[in-house]
């Protein structure tokens, strides 16, 4: 038995320049005796020719057998397929509403032809119902989508009374978004109820729980696979851990289309089971990372029971996959430009799993002291600092596309997991220079003390890194700086009526700070009315701020305009237009409208 390895080495026949050994020549004596066990034992049982030291003979074999640099091979086909994605890659983005036909709030005579909402980006249409006066609602089946516009048709002859257009879409980055349009035929009343969009709490743990295992898979599993097959080569320590991983990544990547079908549909968890909720799952772009993730982990399967030249083939193909299945969703592959933040995506993916994939085989090869070990140690330590520049190059390239501003760090849910991924980055950072420095030239030489340590470091890295993959799952409910500034880059509308006049008024950008009001005034007819003054009135009681006084400039027939004036603070504002219509006669329109922060 090897006191090394621990396993029972194989029994064959030493070469020497290509002939079967010889017997001893005459006179030098038998072999002396295996049982005293250590070196004398091991070189009686292989023996080296012409007095050679076992410790070079086994040296010679493995550096004969070493491939010339991993890191050659890894580089071209990363920088092949980063040219790829830049090549293919299509413009996604976070999707918001922009504008809705009939307007929110807005009193119509008579019944619309159509219904009709424009988003930032093309969209596709998860749920569309229309709640009635009466609190009944009707499933909107017809509908065309025109680039960034879904044309809706509504039921004929509605009622008169107050009307709820709910709609729930999905964006091309895979993520769902729903609301509400309300609107009146004839003079408002009641308020139906509508139908709420917050994710259920059920589901968002679930969704939580299976990305968290999606990563396992990608980066521990498919990571382990590749520094098996191409930093162990003959190293088998870890194999049984690292299918397991392959097992929960694969159980992930499935549930994962289910929860996120839930999540599009607004459904709660007892719903899992229906086809609907799998097929609202796949028409995401989740989807297609599902399926990319799935056959990556197959291949890195494979390749663990594959040999030679075939194992180190499939584990490159998976390695490649996990980049390709983050590149195709999410945050970050959804921001612009493509052409950066694809590609950006995916070394960071492959980096992930290269760096924290080889920390299981490499922790448990150390720890049993396998021959193979101190080289395998050696091929992870000359290819490392290139995976962690490329790593961290484009972890601060995404994180400036999408946080931009320093002050979204503090200010926003999606800096805060940031800075707590940033914390945990640089703890594994510094275990990892510590082994460099302190702990790994030790190793290679195979000291005892030096390799235990530096096992015992590697699994608090993997616990480190395991946190990691926590943290970051979480972005999956924060959206980015970026994404919030186009929604707050959107206006914000309000439509106010009188029995006498009625009229839109539309706030750009609908945040807080510097905004322009563009104003449209009709007779209670829906006839162009042309007061002689109007004047914007805003204020805001709850915070104790009193009227805001800014005169209109007439921009048009019907419309009128009121430039660069400050909205101080996010909130529910109240809003009133003073119509002076003749010398003698004012009209007072008043209604609320939410500013964002």
């Amino acid at each position: 038995m090897d006191r090394d390895s621990g396993r029972r080495p194989e029994r064959r026949r030493s070469r020497v320049s290509g002939s079967r050994r010889k017997a001893p020549r005459k006179g030098t004596g038998p072999l002396k005796s295996t049982r005293g066990g250590g070196k004398g034992a091991l070189q009686a049982r292989f023996p080296i020719a012409d007095g050679g030291r076992l410790e070079d003979h086994a040296q010679a074999t493995l550096e004969g057998h070493q491939f010339r640099d991993p890191a050659r091979p890894l580089s071209v086909s990363v920088l092949a397929c980063s040219a790829w994605l830049w090549l293919a890659a299509t413009a996604f983005a976070h999707a918001s509403l922009v504008e809705t036909i009939p307007a929110d709030n807005a009193v119509l005579a008579e019944s619309p032809a159509t219904f009709s909402m424009t988003f930032s980006e093309a969209v596709s249409p998860l749920s569309l119902k229309l709640v009635g006066p009466d609190g009944s609602s009707v499933s909107l089946e017809r509908y065309e989508p025109r680039d960034r516009t879904l044309e809706v048709e509504p039921p004929s002859s509605l009622v008169r009374g107050t009307h709820v257009l709910v709609w729930r879409v999905i964006s091309e980055d895979g993520h769902p978004i729903g609301g509400s349009v309300i609107f009146s035929i004839g003079p408002p009343g009641a308020t139906p109820r509508a139908a709420a969009v917050k994710i259920d709490g059920e589901v968002g743990t679930a969704i939580w729980l299976a990305k968290v295992a999606l990563y396992l898979g990608l980066f521990l599993g498919i990571g382990g696979s590749f520094a098996l097959s191409w930093l162990g080569r003959v190293e088998r320590s870890g194999t049984v851990t690292v299918h397991i991983i392959l097992g929960i990544g694969l159980f992930g990547a499935l549930l994962s289309v289910g929860f996120q079908g839930l999540d599009a549909l607004a459904a709660p968890l007892r719903r899992l089971a229906d086809s609907a909720t799998w097929q609202a799952g796949m028409s995401t772009s989740f989807g297609r990372t599902s399926v990319v993730a799935v056959l990556a982990s197959a291949m890195a399967i494979f390749a663990l029971v594959a040999k030679g030249g075939w194992g180190r083939l499939l584990s490159l193909a998976a390695l490649i996959g996990t980049g390709l299945a983050l590149a195709l969703t999410g945050h970050a592959s959804a921001a612009e430009p493509q052409w950066v933040t694809r590609p950006m995506v995916f070394l960071h993916g492959v980096g992930i799993a290269f760096w924290t994939g080889a920390l299981i085989p490499l922790g448990l090869a150390l720890a049993r002291r396998t021959p193979e070990s101190g080289y395998m140690l050696r091929r992870f330590s000359n290819t490392i600092p290139l995976v962690l520049a490329l790593l961290i190059v484009a972890g601060i390239v995404l994180a400036v596309v999408q946080v931009r501003n320093l002050s979204a760090l503090v200010e926003t849910a999606y800096g805060a997991v940031l800075l707590a991924k940033l914390a945990l980055f640089v703890l594994l950072f510094a275990l990892a220079v510590f082994n460099r420095l302190r702990l790994t030239e030790p190793a290679e030489r195979r000291d005892a003390p030096a390799a235990r340590r530096l096992a015992r470091s590697i699994a608090i890295e993997t616990v480190v890194a395991v946190l990691i993959f926590g943290v970051a799952a979480v972005w999956r409910f924060t959206p980015p700086p970026r994404a919030l500034e186009i929604a707050a880059a959107q206006p914000a509308t309000v439509h106010l009526h009188a029995p006498r006049a009625m009229a839109n008024v539309r706030l750009s950008p609908g945040r807080a700070g510097q905004v322009a009001a563009s104003i449209e005034v009709f007779s209670k007819d829906a006839k162009v009315l042309t007061p002689k003054e109007v004047t914007l009135v805003l204020s805001n009681p709850a915070s104790g701020i009193e009227a805001i006084r800014r005169p209109a400039q007439r921009a048009g027939e019907a419309n009128w305009r009121v430039d660069g004036f400050v909205v101080p603070l996010p909130g529910t504002w109240h809003v009133r237009l003073d119509l002076l219509v003749s010398d003698f006669e004012l009209v007072k329109l008043e209604g609320e409208v939410d500013i964002r922060r």
